[in-house]
């Protein structure tokens, strides 16, 4: 829309806000959110419009006002989480369908890689742990390797590990994501043969019941925490209006944010692995609920929550 039009449409509503204290801290945290979307969008179609200097002032006020007690900071908290990562989400839901498009692809490649080569499940898991869960097999527990450990250290452990990985496959987006994308593809090799291994020794359900317990959070967030590399990478490689180091600079803060909202994922699919994955005679219907219900959340909050938020917002902003 021309910049005139823009301005008629939203300046009553800036006007207030600039002139009108907010009635509650949830009131403050909206219009908060609301300034930064305009800014946004002035931004990207007006770049060096006086316009885009007035909403980044006014953006800024609101913004120390968040910040100046702890209450608001509690808010702010809770706006991050209810909010801001959602929005943040519908902005980059084409690099997650690349991230999701790029790891399933390569899990078919290892699956039939591992088909058609009886070595190649050896050089991707190593030969240590094919010969131990063979071993397991032949002992009829093939799910051994989930017991190995104490609950409390492999809880700390795969937590570590997991987010060490989905930190490098946000960091690797700096080399104009070709990192992320060896990161999604290397991921996804390995879970192809994997499955694929087990599939071979007849035990596909008995694995995808155990290991998805955990493993469905973890998957997602490693496919999501290659979103956030992309969206780092592709704003060096697609500036857009913007110089290609303040690009740079807005796509590595977004990608950031993805990979802290994804902290709590792994810590509970750490949790998962280490205190419930262990027990492979759980029935098949609690098995079952924790995997469903994982997936779920994964599906309703990064992808129908924020496509929700997003249309009611701008609905409202019609409608004012």
């Amino acid at each position: 829309m021309r910049e005139a039009a823009f301005i008629r449409k939203n300046k009553l509503k800036w006007k207030s806000y600039e002139t009108k204290k907010p009635s509650s801290p949830d009131e403050l945290a909206d219009r908060f959110i609301e300034l930064t979307d305009d800014l946004a969008y002035a931004r990207t179609f007006y770049p060096e419009s006086d316009t885009t200097a007035y909403l980044n002032t006014l953006a800024g006020r609101s913004h120390q006002a968040i910040y100046k007690n702890k209450k608001e900071k509690q808010n702010r908290f809770i706006s991050f989480w209810k909010y801001e990562l959602p929005y943040l989400f519908r902005q980059h839901h084409r690099q997650l369908f690349y991230a999701f498009l790029i790891f399933a692809v390569a899990c078919g490649i290892g699956a039939l890689s591992a088909a058609l080569d009886d070595t190649f499940v050896r050089l991707i898991l190593g030969d240590s742990y094919v010969n131990m869960t063979l071993e397991n097999i032949r002992k009829g527990d093939p799910m051994a390797v989930y017991k190995g450990r104490g609950e409390a250290e492999m809880f700390l452990f795969i937590t570590f590990n997991n987010i060490k990985v989905s930190f490098l496959a946000f960091v690797m987006g700096v080399f104009f994501s070709i990192g992320t994308f060896w990161v999604l593809f290397q991921n996804g090799v390995m879970l192809g043969a994997f499955q694929y291994f087990f599939y071979k020794q007849g035990l596909l359900l008995t694995s995808v019941l155990t290991i998805w317990i955990h493993g469905t959070l973890e998957i997602s967030a490693i496919v999501i925490a290659g979103c956030a590399g992309f969206v780092m990478g592709n704003s060096l490689l697609f500036p857009k209006t913007y110089s290609r180091s303040y690009s740079f600079k807005r796509g590595a803060r977004q990608g950031l944010k993805i990979v802290v909202g994804l902290v709590p994922i792994f810590i509970t699919a750490g949790f998962l692995e280490g205190f419930v994955t262990r027990h492979t005679e759980m029935p098949m219907a609690l098995s079952l609920f924790i995997i469903l219900s994982s997936a779920a959340f994964i599906l309703y909050y990064f992808i129908i929550y924020p496509r929700s938020l997003h249309k009611t917002h701008v609905t409202d902003k019609t409608e004012n």
